[in-house]
């Protein structure tokens, strides 16, 4: 299976309320929105500075390399709220999970949400064996939406990633495929 292909066929997926799809320079005004924002950036990415700035990273980033990268938005209003990503090992048929949400939707269960559509893709569709994400430990919510898609807690990796300046420990979170598909079960 080409999981590129697959990924560019399944480049928008819809949700109750959220439409995942790729990520344009019309959604700079609202990336820079929660990309400029400090509490947002602080575990994720650097503060973007100028729209300048949040432009060029959707270029470089999101519309250089479009498989697997997504828009989130609430449908009742187009706005795009944050974004998720997916990034296959084929390989080892397994996958990284990475998202950022404007702190004026968090507590909105969307982040959920879109997880639950990237897992969903990543098992159902990519036929993968294990989707994973990390988190800095000093970000605990976001470990709550890994535990929210039944991710279970794998671990510390101790100064795993250097970002702002500052060594990090990561939480390693992890779903298995049959994990996976015993929880849809359950539903």
């Amino acid at each position: 299976m080409d999981i590129t292909l697959e990924l560019m066929k399944h480049s928008t997926l819809e949700g109750e309320r959220i439409l995942l799809r790729p990520v344009g320079l019309a959604d700079a005004p609202d990336m820079f929105e929660y990309a400029s924002d400090e509490e947002t950036t602080r575990f994720v990415f650097e503060t973007h500075r100028d729209r300048a700035m949040t432009e060029e990273a959707i270029a470089n980033y999101f519309m250089a390399a479009p498989a697997g990268k997504y828009a989130i938005v609430v449908k009742d209003t187009k706005k795009m709220i944050g974004t998720i990503d997916i990034r296959p090992n084929p390989t080892d048929r397994i996958a990284e999970i990475g998202y950022t949400l404007n702190k004026g939707y968090c507590g909105n269960g969307y982040m959920t949400e879109a997880g639950k559509l990237i897992t969903a893709l990543a098992f159902e569709v990519l036929e993968l064996e294990k989707v994973f994400a990390m988190h800095d430990i000093l970000n605990p919510a976001s470990g709550e939406v890994m535990k929210r898609l039944g991710m279970q807690s794998e671990g510390i990796l101790r100064r795993h990633k250097v970002f702002k300046g500052r060594s990090c420990d990561m939480a390693y979170y992890g779903i298995l495929k049959e994990e996976y598909f015993q929880q849809a079960r359950e539903v």
